[in-house]
C-alpha cells in the first residue's frame, strides 16, 4: 500500500458522483487488480483502467459499499469490464486488518476525515449480508445507469434471509462465497455485455422443470442497463446463488478409482469391470438425458424454444470446424516426428482421410435432417458431474471457455453433450493405461485393443441408458440413423478440437484424439456405404496403415 494515504474530503456515503475520486482510485486500482486472480489481462500490454460506472449497495449498519464497473484499457484489442466491490473499514483494529487477506487490501484511505482501509469489499461481512438479503427479498435497487436487480429462485428457502456467511479461500476466475453453508454465492469478476450462461440455464432448470440433480438456483444479482443506444442496453449478470451440494468427488476422478480394478488386471491377461462400475454409467446416462428432457420446452421462453438445423446454424457450424481442420492439419504435420510410431500411424490414417473427412462436411450442409436443436450444458465431461453418495449432480453450465458468451447461447443438438461425455470416457480409459507403470512392459497395440474393449462397453452402455430416457419417437431426434449421423458430426468436431491441446501440451497423449478421430472416420465410411455414396475421387479409409 502507498506511504501516503489516498485522501478525500467527501464523506464515504456520498463519493459516488465524486469523478476525481474514482479517477485518482483508478491509477491505484491498475496494480491492484494485476495481483488478482481474477484479472485476465496480465499478459497483454496495459494502457490504464477507469471506472466508468459505480453501484451503491446500502448496508445493514446505515453504511453504503460500492460496486465499481472497471474498464480495463490494453494497446491492441477491445477493452475489459471487470466487477470490483469496494468497502472502506474506518479505523480498523489490529483483528480486523489481519481478518483481511493481503489480496483483499487496496489501500489506506482518509475519506471524509476518517483513517481507514479500503479493501475488496467480499472480505465485509455487511456486504456479503446486503448481497444476500436482496436476493432474498427479491429487491430492485436504482442507480445512475440503470438498476441492480436481485432475483429469488426456488432454490432458496423461507426464513433463510440472515445467515452467517464466509468466503471461500480459493482462487479463481470468480469469487465464491457461502452462507449458513446451505448456499454457494459467485461473483463473476470478468464481465460480459449479455446475461450469463450458466444463470440462465440454471434459473430455467430449477424454476421450469422438475430436474433435480442440479444445484438449485437460488437467485441472481443482474444489472439491468438504461443506455439510450438499443445495442449497448444488454442486461449483465454479476452474480448468482446456488444450493451447496455435498458431494464425494468428480465424476472423472471417481471413474479413475473405478478403472484401478481393470488396470490392475490387465497385465494378468483378465478382463474386469465390477457390475457397479455399469450401474454408475447407466444412471449417468439417464440423467443426462433427463437433463435434455428438462430443456426440451416446446412454447417456451424463445431462449429456450427448440429450433430446426437451420441454415446459418450449419454454416456456423462448418465454419467453425473447417476452420479447426485445417490449423490440426498444420500443427500435426509440423510436430509429426515428435509422435511416438503408434501415434504416427493414426497421424497419418487422419490425414490420409481428408477427402472423407470434407465430403462428410459438405453432405452436412445440404443433408436433410428434422431432429431439433436445443439450449444445452456446451461443455459437458466427467469432471462437470459430482458424484455424491448415490447419484449424480450436474455442474457449470457456463458453456466452452473459449467461446464466446453469444456462441455459448446457440443451440445444438443434444447429442453435442452426448459426444463431449462420450471423449471424457475415452480419455479416461487411455489416460489410464498408457500412463500407468502396471502397464509399461506392454505393447501399445495390446494395450489400444484392451482400453477400446472397456470403451465401447461404457460407451454403449451410457448410450443406451441416455436414448432408454426419451421413449420413441421423441421430436429431438427424428430416427436412429439420423441420431448416429448427428453424433458423429460431434465427436469429429470433439476429438479434433483436442487434437490441438495434447499436440502443444501433452505430445505422449496425441494418440487419444487421434484414435477417436480414425473410430469417427470408421463410422462415417458406414453411413457413406449405406447411402450408397461411393464417389471414386474420395477414396476409402486406409485402415492397413496401422498394422
Amino acid at each position: 500500500m502507498p506511504a501516503t494515504p489516498l485522501s478525500l474530503p467527501t464523506a464515504w456515503p456520498h463519493v459516488a458522483q465524486d469523478t476525481m475520486f474514482w479517477s485518482t482510485l483508478s491509477q491505484t486500482l491498475l496494480p491492484y487488480i494485476n495481483t488478482c486472480r481474477w484479472f485476465a489481462g496480465k499478459a497483454r500490454q496495459q494502457m490504464g483502467c477507469s471506472v466508468p460506472t459505480v453501484h451503491t449497495l446500502p448496508l445493514p449498519d446505515g453504511d453504503v459499499a460500492y460496486l465499481l464497473i472497471l474498464e480495463a484499457a490494453y494497446a491492441d484489442g477491445v477493452p475489459e469490464n471487470y466487477l470490483l466491490p469496494l468497502s472502506f473499514i474506518r479505523e480498523p483494529t489490529t483483528q480486523q486488518v489481519a481478518d483481511i487477506p493481503e489480496k483483499g487490501r487496496i489501500t489506506d484511505a482518509l475519506i471524509g476525515g476518517q483513517h481507514g482501509l479500503l479493501i475488496d469489499a467480499i472480505y465485509d461481512e455487511r456486504f456479503r449480508a446486503a448481497l444476500f438479503t436482496n436476493i432474498y427479498e427479491s429487491q430492485t435497487l436504482p442507480q445512475t445507469n440503470g438498476q441492480l436487480a436481485f432475483r429469488r429462485g426456488k432454490g432458496l428457502d423461507e426464513s433463510d434471509g440472515s445467515l452467517s456467511s464466509r468466503v471461500l479461500p480459493v482462487d479463481s476466475s470468480n469469487s465464491a462465497m457461502t452462507f449458513g453453508e446451505k448456499y454457494f454465492m459467485k461473483l463473476y469478476r470478468k464481465l460480459f455485455r449479455e446475461t450469463n450462461p450458466e444463470v440462465d440455464m440454471v434459473a430455467f432448470l430449477t424454476d421450469e422443470s422438475d430436474f433435480a440433480h442440479i444445484p438449485a438456483f437460488g437467485g441472481s444479482i443482474i444489472w439491468q442497463r438504461s443506455h439510450t443506444d438499443p445495442l449497448d442496453r444488454a442486461d449483465i449478470t454479476l452474480g448468482m446463488v446456488q444450493r451447496m451440494v455435498p458431494n464425494d468427488k468428480d465424476s472423472w476422478a471417481q471413474t479413475g478409482d473405478y478403472l484401478n480394478d481393470f488396470l490392475y488386471a490387465v497385465p494378468q491377461r483378465l478382463f474386469a469391470i465390477r457390475e457397479d462400475v455399469f450401474e454408475k454409467v447407466e444412471l449417468l446416462g439417464r440423467r443426462t438425458g433427463e437433463m435434455h428432457c428438462a430443456l426440451y420446452k416446446p412454447g417456451s421462453d424463445p431462449a429456450f424454444a427448440p429450433e430446426p438445423f437451420t441454415d446459418d446454424y450449419r454454416e456456423f457450424l462448418i465454419r467453425r470446424f473447417e476452420d479447426l481442420l485445417e490449423r490440426r492439419y498444420a500443427l500435426l504435420i509440423d510436430n509429426y516426428t515428435k509422435l511416438d510410431e503408434q501415434a504416427q500411424r493414426l497421424a497419418w490414417v487422419f490425414m490420409e482421410a481428408k477427402e472423407m473427412i470434407d465430403a462428410f462436411v459438405a453432405d452436412f450442409r445440404a443433408r436433410p435432417l428434422d431432429s431439433l436443436r436445443i439450449r444445452i450444458h456446451g461443455d459437458y465431461h466427467l469432471g462437470q458431474v459430482l458424484a455424491t453418495h448415490n447419484d449424480f449432480v450436474l455442474i457449470d453450465f457456463e458453456g466452452e471457455p473459449e467461446s464466446t458468451i453469444t456462441e455459448r447461447k446457440i443451440k445444438h443438438s443434444p447429442l453435442k453433450d452426448v459426444a463431449g461425455m462420450i471423449r471424457s470416457y475415452h480419455y479416461a480409459v487411455s489416460a489410464k493405461l498408457f500412463n500407468s507403470a502396471e502397464t509399461d512392459g506392454l505393447h501399445p497395440d495390446h494395450l489400444q485393443r484392451v482400453s477400446d474393449r472397456w470403451f465401447y462397453l461404457i460407451r454403449d452402455t451410457f448410450l443406451h441408458a441416455y436414448f432408454d430416457t426419451f421413449g420413441t419417437p421423441h421430436p429431438l431426434f427424428k430416427n436412429n440413423h439420423e441420431t448416429n449421423y448427428l453424433l458423429m458430426i460431434y465427436l469429429l468436431e470433439k476429438a479434433v478440437y483436442e487434437l490441438g491441446y495434447e499436440i502443444s501440451y501433452r505430445p505422449s497423449w496425441v494418440k487419444i484424439p487421434l484414435k477417436g478421430i480414425i473410430d469417427v472416420v470408421r463410422e462415417i465410411e458406414k453411413i457413406r456405404l449405406d447411402d450408397g455414396d461411393i464417389t471414386p475421387s474420395v477414396p476409402m479409409l486406409q485402415t492397413g496403415l496401422l498394422n
